[in-house]
Formats: C-alpha cells, structure tokens, sequence
C-alpha cells in the first residue's frame, strides 16, 4: 500500500497509508477540513495556511492552500 505524507506548513508532518491518489485527496480535504475548523477565530486576515501531500518518493501529488485578506 503506498505511504503518503501530509505537510501542514509551519507544523509537524503526518503520514497515512492509503491505496492510491484519490484516496491520499479524499484524507487531504478531511484533514484540512478538521485543522480549519478548529482554528476558531485565530485565522487572520494576511494571514496564510497550506497543506501540501506528498507520495512515498517526496514527490508533490496535492497542494490545498487558505489565505485570507481584508478587503478595503
């Protein structure tokens, strides 16, 4: 079964092993769902948050990026 690795920039990494792509995406957009949402208002506007997946080699297969900016 094919290892990959979620970084979350600026945090510690988290490795899954699941059974191909789609699979690593299906856990990327659970996982960044479940680190937004308990943010709970400390998420800034200027401010930046992404997740990057990563397949067994280190080799980039999804990047989820979240910025914020105040509108003037």
């Amino acid at each position: 079964m094919p290892r990959y690795f979620f970084n979350v920039y600026s945090d510690d990494d988290s490795v899954e092993d699941l059974r191909d792509d789609e699979a690593a995406w299906h856990q990327a957009t659970i996982f960044a769902g479940e680190v937004l949402r308990d943010v709970d208002g400390r998420f800034r506007p200027g401010q930046q948050w992404s997740l990057g997946v990563t397949d067994q080699t280190r080799k980039p297969i999804f990047y989820i990026n979240v910025g914020s900016r105040k509108m003037k």
